[in-house]
Order: C-alpha cells, then sequence, then structure tokens
C-alpha cells in the first residue's frame, strides 16, 4: 500500500495536532513538552509549504519533504534518549514510537504522486 501525497499531507496536519496536544494529553515534562511544541510548529511550516495538495504554499518538493521526514525519524530515536537524561523515561517512551510511526508513514508514501 502506498500512500498518495494528498492523503500524506492530511496525516501531517493530523501529527500537527497531535504533537501541540501531547504536551497536555501526556503531561509531558517541561523538556520534552518544549520540543514537542517546536516540533509541531516546525512540522506545520514543512506541511503548509509543501508542494502536495494539501500545502498552503507550494515551495517545498513533495521529494524534499520526504528526505526531511525520513532525516526527522532518524534524528528523533536520538532525541528520545537525549530527553531521557533530563525528563525521564516519559520522553523515551513518546518519541521512540512516534519515530517508528514518522519513519513508516515516509516509506509507504508515494511522494512522486501528486493527488
Amino acid at each position: 500500500m502506498k500512500l498518495t501525497t494528498k492523503l500524506h499531507g492530511l496525516l501531517d496536519y493530523i501529527v500537527v495536532i497531535f504533537l501541540l496536544a501531547s504536551p497536555t494529553l501526556f503531561d509531558l515534562p517541561p523538556s520534552t513538552s518544549l520540543f514537542t511544541y517546536i516540533l509541531g510548529f516546525v512540522h506545520l511550516a514543512l506541511t503548509i509549504t509543501t508542494d502536495f495538495p494539501p500545502g498552503l504554499i507550494k515551495l517545498i518538493p513533495a521529494k524534499v519533504h520526504g528526505i526531511v521526514e525520513l532525516a526527522v525519524s532518524i534524528a528523533l530515536v536520538g532525541v528520545a534518549f537525549i530527553l531521557e537524561m533530563i525528563d525521564g523515561q516519559v520522553a523515551k517512551y513518546f518519541y521512540l514510537p512516534f519515530a517508528a510511526a514518522v519513519f513508516f508513514i515516509w516509506l509507504i508514501t508515494d511522494y512522486k504522486h501528486k493527488a
């Protein structure tokens, strides 16, 4: 199964809402909360500016969007362990599954498909 960029973009907006709500929903510690809010706004900016159907400004090619998400999914594994040292295990338990989810969505998305 391959996701279209249209569906991927819609999922991105859901991910943004999830990230912005997560500090409250999961009672995340301070540093983890701050990082999660920043990640949410960065992801929103990336989604808004990507050249796919849900994008609003269409500056970034969908393929570049995919490269960024792959890099982020890998970096989030490290972030999970760094935040664990600062805020405890909740950060690791939040960010390892989130990194896996971002990687999975990257893996199944057809970034060449524009609809």
